[in-house]
């Protein structure tokens, strides 16, 4: 099925899809989303809405082009070491070779990171037996920088168990720091050459205020929540996040890809849905923000849609902030 794109409209209309990994391969733009199923099962802070079991890949040649559906290329039932809850995927290229990175839960219900491979962009993928050593938690995004370096960022809260993760191991009574205390940031961890596995133990990055202190636990405006994207600009790094409960995608910049990165402003304001999840590409010498929002489903938490829009930076390397509804709250133009 195919789609022309607009901006801040549903990409896929015959499919609920969420959490969108955008990257250029081969010349066109390549979209690796989460796949929500139309379920009737509990909604809590737990994630059990979210009930995904497959991935489904799909792309454009341009923004002028539909979208192409490339089928399912990785279903639950094929990785050994996964229980349930394919969530956030995200894709890389290097070695030749094509690799998607997903959270699922392991057999213990503890989420976990695993792998998976391809010759083609598009899929199928071929996943790993078994999961990333010493991953946790959810939502890997995967950077390779200019120097063939590969990072993934990774992490997200409740339902994503980060922070039962706080002394190394899982404590499943664990719970967030105190409002007054420094919020959990994403954790960060260098890929081995072949992509496979860490190179060493994943590492919290610390994201400051403009004073260069701690954001802290009880801000929820500026707190990281889950969803790490970064992304390189003009000789920084922007590590992006989805703040959680105030719906907001925010950003941070740093010169060192491990930070610590300094809070900069808002990306995004809230979209219809609780959740907030996203990616940003440079594509033909523009740069796009790929995310999701409920409006397809009316603003059912677990039936969403990806959508796209243009990002713009000003001369001093901030980003502006988009309203995806803005064109919804200008007066109409009647004679």
């Amino acid at each position: 099925m195919t789609r022309i794109p607009k901006p801040n409209e549903p990409l896929i209309t015959h499919l609920f899809t969420a959490d969108p990994s955008a990257h250029v391969f081969e010349g066109k733009i390549y979209l690796y989303p989460s796949h929500d199923l139309d379920h009737d099962g509990p909604d809590n802070d737990n994630g059990d809405q979210y009930a995904m079991e497959d991935y489904h890949i799909f792309s454009l040649d341009n923004f002028e082009s539909p979208v192409v559906d490339h089928g399912e290329v990785l279903h639950l039932k094929d990785i050994p070491w996964a229980s349930k809850q394919l969530w956030a995927p995200d894709a890389a290229y290097k070695n030749d070779t094509y690799y998607l990175f997903f959270p699922a839960r392991d057999h213990d219900g503890i989420f976990r990171i695993g792998v998976a491979t391809s010759a083609s962009p598009a899929g199928p993928f071929t996943p790993e037996p078994d999961y990333i050593p010493g991953s946790f938690s959810i939502d890997p995004a995967v950077f390779v920088d200019d120097d063939g370096e590969a990072y993934m960022y990774f992490g997200g809260l409740w339902g994503g168990q980060l922070e039962k993760w706080q002394t190394g191991s899982f404590d499943q009574e664990a719970e967030g720091p105190d409002s007054g205390a420094p919020a959990l940031g994403p954790r960060v961890a260098r890929l081995s050459e072949d992509m496979l596995s860490f190179q060493d133990e994943p590492a919290e990055i610390s994201i400051l205020d403009e004073h260069g202190n701690p954001i802290l636990a009880g801000d929820e405006d500026r707190r990281y929540f889950e969803g790490p994207w970064v992304h390189h600009y003009n000789g920084w790094y922007y590590l992006s996040y989805s703040t959680g409960t105030t719906h907001k995608l925010v950003y941070a910049v740093s010169r060192n890809p491990l930070g610590p990165y300094t809070f900069k402003g808002t990306i995004l304001t809230p979209v219809i849905g609780w959740t907030t999840h996203h990616s940003i590409v440079e594509f033909q010498g523009k740069w796009y923000l790929f995310y999701h929002d409920c409006s397809l489903s009316e603003g059912v938490n677990h039936k969403r849609c990806v959508k796209y829009t243009e990002l713009h930076y000003d001369e001093d390397g901030t980003i502006r902030t988009i309203d995806p509804y803005a064109a919804l709250h200008e007066p109409s133009k009647q004679g």
